[in-house]
């Protein structure tokens, strides 16, 4: 069990975390190869006429990347409530989660209107386009085109909802016990499933779309994440191993992109609007896994430096992906369907990665190293402090 003495920290918070940790070098691996499953379902498609140069060795298990996003989500909320110092300010936070997302999101959109809508002739209106920079662009359910500016930025406009929330989410979420703070995540993914049913049943499939990108409908991963964190720096003892984990997604997977032909109508209705939580679900536990494996000391390819560096990358990855995409099909067309594009795949993909690299040696880190240097006043003073409370409380922390 967790336990400190600090004075600062309400008691109900007592026994909520300390910082275990300082990164989770696995973690950060773990994003990449989210990163890289969503990248995959872009490249081969939702059928053979689509994505870019369609693979049949990989289809139709490939579908199932565009479910990275709901793992970048779990993930999300985890790592802020892992590295949360309680006391934290507030305005400190959304300050620095600024200059951590909009400068390279900045820099990822402006190509995409050469590539998007001048060279590919995709229809956009200039207010869309304006809310896809101000990352609010999953609220406009009359967006043109319906991800507009960077396309995969949809998922950066919930990310900032959740930002937003977090600081008082976690506050409240200190004060709950571990049981009621686990029974609220599990009714968040119950809620996921039921707005999932009513929105497939009785919206039109655009409306329904709309409303499963929605920032609100998405926070049951984020909580889950965050709920996860928590229960295990207070001692939950989940220690899943990743490989079991990993075989059970990977049966679930085979069911479900076959579920047309396997399954009767009901049962194939009723996956599609669990698949999230499910997800969400499988998420937390890879993720769990391999936290809980490196604070036991067990570090494997994952906690490696190239899967470090990939990870550290994998933010401008997934920002540039798409766009590099497009630029390849309009410049170039789809080639018919064949295995041997998974060398095509792979070329792409290490194309990005060096432009990944480029990207945040260039633009991300520099810009989020000179947006904390001019941190206002009241930022700097907030941070000091909080460093000395979390110093303090640290040093009267033990894990029993």
């Amino acid at each position: 069990m967790l336990t400190t003495k600090s004075p600062l920290v309400p008691r109900p918070a007592r026994t909520a975390r300390a910082r275990l940790a300082p990164r989770l070098d696995s973690l950060t691996g773990l994003r990449f190869i989210a990163a890289f499953a969503v990248f995959t379902h872009h490249f081969t498609g939702l059928s053979a006429r689509g994505g870019i140069a369609h693979a049949p060795v990989l289809f139709p298990y490939s579908t199932m990347g565009v479910n990275g996003v709901g793992f970048f989500f779990v993930l999300s909320g985890f790592l802020l409530t892992w590295g949360h110092r309680v006391g934290a300010s507030a305005k400190t936070f959304y300050w620095r989660r600024v200059g951590r997302i909009w400068p390279l999101h900045l820099a990822a959109a402006l190509p995409c209107l050469w590539v998007f809508h001048r060279w590919g002739h995709v229809p956009w209106d200039p207010l869309s386009f304006f809310a896809s920079l101000l990352l609010v662009q999953t609220w406009l359910p009359g967006a043109v085109p319906t991800l507009p500016g960077n396309p995969v930025s949809w998922t950066l406009s919930v990310e900032v909802f959740f930002y937003l929330l977090f600081p008082l989410v976690i506050r409240a979420a200190y004060r709950l016990r571990t049981r009621s703070l686990l029974a609220l995540a599990g009714a968040g993914l119950v809620a996921m499933w039921a707005v999932n049913w009513w929105t497939a049943t009785h919206l039109s499939p655009s409306m329904s779309a709309w409303v499963m990108r929605n920032p609100v409908t998405r926070l049951p991963e984020f909580l889950l994440g965050l709920a996860l964190a928590l229960a295990i720096a207070r001692g939950l003892p989940l220690a899943p191993r990743p490989a079991p984990v990993a075989l059970v997604f990977a049966a679930y997977t085979v069911v479900y992109v076959h579920r047309g032909a396997w399954l009767p109508g009901t049962v194939v209705d009723q996956l599609d609007w669990t698949v999230r939580p499910f997800v969400a679900l499988f998420s937390v536990l890879v993720i769990v896994a391999y936290a809980q494996r490196e604070r036991a000391g067990r570090r494997g390819l994952l906690c490696t430096p190239l899967m470090v560096r990939l990870g550290a990358w994998s933010y401008a990855f997934y920002l540039l992906h798409q766009t590099v995409n497009h630029l390849i099909l309009d410049r170039w067309g789809r080639p018919a369907p064949t295995n041997l594009s998974v060398f095509t795949l792979l070329g792409v993909a290490t194309l990005v990665v060096g432009l990944s690299w480029a990207a945040y040696t260039y633009i991300e880190e520099p810009a989020r190293r000179w947006w904390n240097h001019h941190q206002p006043a009241w930022g700097a003073a907030s941070t000091s402090n909080t460093a000395r409370t979390s110093s303090g409380a640290s040093a009267t922390t033990s894990l029993k």
